[in-house]
């Protein structure tokens, strides 16, 4: 009788427990896929670099072992011995990424309309989780907003189940709202301060309003194309006592208080920098600075505080600093930048390194 075959005769429990203790850990990297990516940096030198390209995040593959706690000749041989090749079904990869945000242990969560879920990578676990589920029997079908609730829950908007769902940190069904009333909810945005939850309801030409227990606070707009109405309103985010949101349609940002009067908009059609034709995603840094995703001509576009153009990053293509119809954009506690590059099938992340102006 051979050794492999005298072994395999060892209780499996034993087998399981002796593998498990030597279970490889990994960590979570942002990776580079050009050895010159991580010294990108836009504006481009001589010019004093605002933004430095980081890398992106892709699906399992941003997870590796830790060199410190690789895997040892114990679990290589454990493999052998029940049979294990080392080879796996093709890696989880992102699909066709729309919005994300980051909550306070770091992880990451991204929505995917293409593969009808959320894709969390945990930096802390080191591990990479798909949520499918959105309620008891029920998958999602078209996830897009995403935003973290007032007790740590966290909130999907589906544009096509319309509703948003509430899940907890490991992907559990907690209830939803707003099926009755939203006709194709996209961006989500939270002002914890005030309690109130902010979903673009896209074909409704409108931002719904509604309290933490779900239900319909106010209104604000309707389809059009004057101050405070919109045409197709995608994505928002709310920062320092304003909600942003980008009117699609209309081409440009209009920017309310929190009793949803309009005090400030920018933006307009053309073919200039910093010109606005499909705007999608949003975000605000801690210096005031705005972000916003042209998608048709694959660009970030940034901001000032008052709308005026700094610079556009982007362009079409696949390659370090280009995008096919990116979609969301979202900003860390460290001024990181996440892109949603929706049709490259991934999440690219930019540092912004600060102004001297």
């Amino acid at each position: 009788m051979n050794l492999r075959r005298k072994l395999s005769l060892l209780p499996l429990g034993v087998i399981l427990m002796v593998a498990g203790c030597a279970e490889t850990h990994k960590v979570m990297s942002f990776g580079s896929p050009d050895p010159e990516g991580a010294q990108k940096v836009w504006p481009a030198l001589p010019d004093e670099p605002r933004y430095r390209y980081v890398g992106e995040l892709i699906g399992e593959e941003n997870f590796i072992p830790d060199k410190q706690l690789d895997r040892s000749k114990v679990t290589r041989f454990f493999e052998w011995l029940v049979g294990f090749s080392g080879q796996s079904d093709a890696p989880v990869v992102l699909q066709r990424p729309q919005g994300g945000m980051i909550d306070a242990e770091g992880r990451i969560y991204i929505t995917d309309i293409s593969r009808s879920a959320v894709y969390v990578f945990d930096k802390p676990a080191g591990q990479l989780e798909v949520w499918q589920n959105c309620g008891m029997g029920e998958r999602f079908a078209a996830p897009i907003g995403i935003a973290q609730g007032m007790q740590g829950e966290v909130l999907v908007a589906d544009a096509e189940l319309h509703t948003v769902f509430r899940l907890d940190s490991k992907g559990n069904p907690l209830g939803e709202f707003g099926r009755e009333i939203l006709k194709r909810p996209t961006g989500l945005a939270i002002d914890s301060r005030r309690g109130a939850i902010y979903v673009a309801d896209t074909h409704a030409h409108d931002i719904k309003v509604f309290n933490n227990d779900g239900s319909l606070q106010r209104v604000i707009g309707q389809r059009g194309e004057g101050e405070g109405q919109f045409n197709f309103p995608t994505h928002l985010t709310f920062n320092k006592d304003k909600l942003y949101v980008t009117d699609t349609l209309n081409s440009r940002v209009q920017i309310f208080d929190t009793n949803g009067n309009m005090i400030q908009k920018f933006g307009e059609r053309g073919l200039s920098l910093g010109n606005m034709v499909r705007p999608k995603g949003i975000a605000v840094d801690s210096r005031g600075n705005i972000y916003v995703i042209e998608s048709l001509h694959d660009n970030l576009l940034v901001f000032n505080s008052e709308g005026d153009t700094l610079l556009a990053i982007g362009g079409s293509g696949k390659g370090v600093g280009e995008f096919y119809l990116p979609a969301g954009v979202w900003i860390d506690d460290q001024d990181q930048i996440y892109i949603a590059d929706m049709f490259n099938g991934r999440v690219v992340i930019l540092k912004f390194l600060g102004s001297s102006q």
